[in-house]
């Protein structure tokens, strides 16, 4: 039962829960930074037209064949089918499982730093934890970045050629700030989604608020109060977030008004 006492008995551990508030923060900022500059990538290969095969597709007459395993191979794109091969491995498995992956295999023989961040935040469980994060963030943001890429008219790339820009420049100071303002808002929900994921990094040891929430259930042996705080403290985390970038959203979206 939730009783006062018992919210009594979890507020006296109320620095595990703002040491978790700081090991959330951190977790999430990072994995948007880290998790933003993988997708980017992963959308740029995926749009990628190279096609190093494409002689062997054509035939006698210089034409592309159209069937047959030349004309496949003819079409093949190495860096999307990488690309396309990471985003629905990523995409198809759970974040747990790719969470123990990470840890228990991949950093398993990695001699890590053992200090503290911000005095309680063991480095050596944090950073595998920031990086199954944005692995698994940049495969969602990968999709919605190419979404946005491919909304913006084609006639502006036209354009930008005839003035001389190069496809890096096009892409960076015409299509990119474009189809950033129009996938601003699902960004704003993978960057709301990165900050209650996070709670899953608890089970490698990770000092987020989870962590707080089983720490004090140990210690107090109640579990009712601590979830309804940490319930609390996501809310705070999640509304405000969402709406300052709503807020952002609508300021850039004036411009389009007539």
């Amino acid at each position: 039962m939730i009783s006062s006492e018992g919210f009594q008995a979890t507020f006296r551990y109320i620095s595990m829960f703002v040491e978790g508030l700081v090991c959330t923060v951190s977790l999430s900022f990072l994995t948007v930074i880290f998790g933003f500059m993988l997708a980017l990538v992963l959308a740029v290969l995926r749009l990628s037209p190279w096609q190093p095969f494409k002689r062997l597709g054509l035939d006698k007459n210089g034409h592309l064949r159209e069937e047959g395993f030349l004309s496949a191979l003819g079409r093949f794109n190495p860096l999307n089918f990488l690309a396309t091969c990471y985003v629905e491995v990523f995409r198809a498995t759970p974040m747990l499982v790719q969470l123990f992956i990470i840890y228990y295999i991949v950093f398993a023989d990695v001699s890590l730093p053992t200090f503290k961040l911000f005095g309680s935040i063991r480095f050596d469980r944090f950073l595998p934890g920031v990086v199954a994060l944005s692995l698994n963030s940049g495969a969602y943001l990968c999709e919605i970045i190419r979404s946005g890429i491919q909304s913006i008219d084609g006639g502006q790339t036209e354009a930008a050629r005839s003035l001389g820009l190069t496809q890096t420049q096009n892409m960076r100071f015409i299509v990119l700030p474009q189809a950033i303002k129009n996938i601003l808002p699902a960004i704003a929900n993978e960057f709301v989604t990165i900050i209650k994921e996070s709670s899953i990094c608890y089970t490698i040891g990770v000092k987020e608020i989870m962590f707080a929430v089983a720490s004090i259930k140990g210690a107090t042996y109640r579990i009712g109060e601590p979830l309804i705080i940490a319930t609390l403290v996501y809310f705070c985390l999640t509304f405000p977030t969402s709406k300052i970038i709503a807020h952002f959203e609508r300021k850039m979206s004036r411009g389009d008004k007539r």
